[in-house]
C-alpha cells in the first residue's frame, strides 16, 4: 500500500497494540480465531462474506487480508469478485431504502409535496 494514508501492516506495529492493551489483543484474537473456524458455515464462505464486508467497512487491511485468506480457503476470483458486487448492491441498496427518511422530511418540511 505505498502511496497511502494507511500505513503498511507490520510485526512492529502489531506488537506495539499488544503492548498497549495486551489481554484486550488477546480476547480480540481469540474470537477471531473462534468467528472464522468452520461451524455451520464453512471457512471459504466466512472468508468471501468477510471480503464483503470489509468492502463496505473500507478497511483496506481486512480487503487485503479476508481476500488472501478467502483464496487459501478454495475461494475463486470469480466468487471473490461476486461477494464484492452483492456488497456494492448492498451499500447502494441501503441508500436507495434510506431515501425514505429524507421523503419523509420532505412532506414534513413541505406537506404539499410529495405524496398526493
Amino acid at each position: 500500500m505505498s502511496d497511502s494514508v494507511y500505513p503498511n501492516s507490520s510485526p512492529r506495529l502489531s506488537e506495539q497494540r499488544r503492548a498497549l492493551a495486551p489481554e484486550t489483543e488477546k480476547a480480540f484474537q481469540a474470537f477471531s480465531h473462534q468467528v472464522f473456524a468452520d461451524g455451520a458455515l464453512a471457512v471459504k464462505v466466512k472468508q468471501l462474506i468477510a471480503v464483503a464486508v470489509a468492502h463496505v467497512t473500507q478497511c483496506p487491511y481486512c480487503i487485503r487480508g479476508h481476500t488472501k485468506s478467502a483464496l487459501r480457503h478454495g475461494a475463486t476470483p470469480e466468487e471473490i469478485m461476486e461477494a464484492i458486487w452483492v456488497a456494492a448492491e448492498m451499500r447502494a441498496g441501503g441508500a436507495y431504502a434510506h431515501a425514505a427518511v429524507a421523503l419523509a422530511a420532505m412532506q414534513e418540511g413541505h406537506p404539499h409535496q410529495g405524496g398526493g
